[in-house]
């Protein structure tokens, strides 16, 4: 499979991991777009929330889990973050893998892009 997080799930391509089990992998963003900007994902291939089953339920909710503990460890809880997962060119997907990016470390506006 020709997907950059998969590669990097897998240790293909390396990456700065802030979280990491069987299921999850997050990173560090090479473009980020506030102080922190974090990228978690499945570590199964999902291209986009279309493509989302109901057996993909419990490892979703496990990506916003896994959010709140880098919030606490990156000392943004208590500001506040944002949490954005993009579908389709449209909305700004550029990899076809779902990703949540966490962006906090500064105030954030509204309405977004």
């Amino acid at each position: 499979m020709d997907c950059l997080f998969c590669k990097i799930a897998n240790k293909q391509i390396s990456s700065n991991i802030v979280y990491e089990d069987d299921e999850i992998a997050a990173f560090t963003d090479v473009s980020p777009k506030a102080p922190v900007h974090i990228l978690i994902i499945p570590k199964k291939h999902i291209p986009t929330v279309l493509d989302l089953t109901v057996e993909d339920c419990a490892l979703i909710g496990r990506l916003y889990m896994i959010a709140n503990k880098i919030a606490t460890d990156k000392k943004i809880d208590k500001s506040g973050f944002r949490l954005v997962m993009n579908c389709n060119r449209d909305a700004g997907q550029s990899v076809f893998h779902i990703h949540l990016h966490m962006l906090g470390g500064r105030v954030m506006s509204w309405p977004p892009g």
